[in-house]
């Protein structure tokens, strides 16, 4: 039986972290084959004294504390890689609770030989209590939200372009090189597209499954998807024949919704464009969340689910132009 060396990248998870160790520790896998890395960014909570109680409660399980100064994640990935011992590599993050068999479909799905890289869905669980936090998750696993993302919402398995977590052979790094650490997120969209382009294949398999807590508000989800925005533009510009249709459509939102009322003030004919975008737009959305809120019987959805796509949009795409503005346009 492999031994399997479970990443996990942490900084300020202090109100998860024992849930994510104590997941770990209810897996179906033997316990004797699984060895767990927490690259820590130094974090400044009490994180640290949570993994603490859970090794001193429960040191059938080995678990590791890496310090990881740089607070990057691909940092943190890379420094768990190689202190890793075991023959399989699993990354996990430190907000998600995988489901009790997600390590044993891991290891059996790369054992089949179905991918080099294999991961599953995840099932997006509201970061607080409300409805403002239950609309964000609803959002963050719809495909008018995220596109063709598959692993936020499929039923399906197949082959992607990239997997959330990802399970791998040790040696793949040596095959293809480690996390990229010049990208401060986008990271693994990065080392799965050079999977692929060495010939590989990143397989998606639904019934592995995990918990993962979506952001607690509006600000918080701003600022993750600028964060994707701005990080997947630096990526294209090195890898510009990658880019997606989900990718490539908010920043061309944002770019008619500022540029037809810039056209407008010489040709009055754009309002009408512009008016049509919008209304359009706002009327999808509300749609979107109607049936949504019908489905789950939560009125705060029709309110909630528009804000948060909104968001995610604007800001996903207004940071995917910003980095293109400040960056260039040329190949990096």
């Amino acid at each position: 039986m492999p031994r399997v060396s479970i990443i996990v990248p942490c900084y300020n998870e202090e109100r998860t972290i024992a849930w994510l160790l104590e997941a770990i520790r209810a897996q179906n896998f033997p316990t004797g084959q699984l060895e767990v890395l927490v690259a820590d960014g130094l974090s400044e909570d009490d994180t640290r004294g949570r993994i603490a109680a859970f090794q001193k409660n429960h040191p059938e399980l080995k678990v590791r504390v890496l310090d990881n100064p740089t607070r990057a994640i691909p940092a943190a990935l890379n420094l768990a890689i190689a202190a890793a011992g075991g023959d399989l590599i699993l990354r996990l993050d430190a907000h998600c609770v995988p489901y009790p068999d997600y390590v044993e479909r891991s290891v059996k799905a790369l054992e089949a030989s179905m991918g080099w890289n294999v991961g599953g869905v995840w099932v997006l669980r509201p970061g607080a209590e409300g409805w403002v936090a239950a609309s964000i998750a609803a959002a963050a696993a719809h495909p008018l939200g995220v596109g063709d993302a598959f692993y936020r919402f499929t039923a399906k398995a197949q082959a992607v372009d990239t997997v959330p977590f990802g399970a791998f052979r040790r040696d793949l790094v040596e095959t293809i090189g480690g996390f990229d650490e010049s990208l401060r997120t986008n990271e693994d969209y990065e080392f799965n597209l050079r999977i692929r382009q060495a010939g590989g294949r990143v397989w998606l398999d639904p019934a592995i499954r995990a918990d993962y807590f979506a952001r607690p508000t509006l600000g918080a989800l701003a600022r993750q998807y600028a964060r994707y925005g701005y990080w997947k533009a630096r990526m294209l510009r090195r890898y510009p024949a990658s880019i997606r249709w989900r990718q490539a459509l908010p920043p061309l939102f944002v770019l008619a919704l500022v540029a037809l009322p810039l056209l407008a003030l010489a040709w009055p004919t754009f309002w009408w464009l512009w008016a049509v975008q919008v209304v359009s737009y706002v009327l999808l959305l509300i749609g979107a969340a109607l049936l949504k809120a019908v489905e789950r019987k939560r009125l705060g959805l029709l309110i909630g689910m528009p804000l948060a796509i909104a968001t995610m949009h604007l800001a996903w795409g207004g940071a995917f132009l910003w980095s293109l503005i400040t960056n260039g346009f040329g190949k990096a």
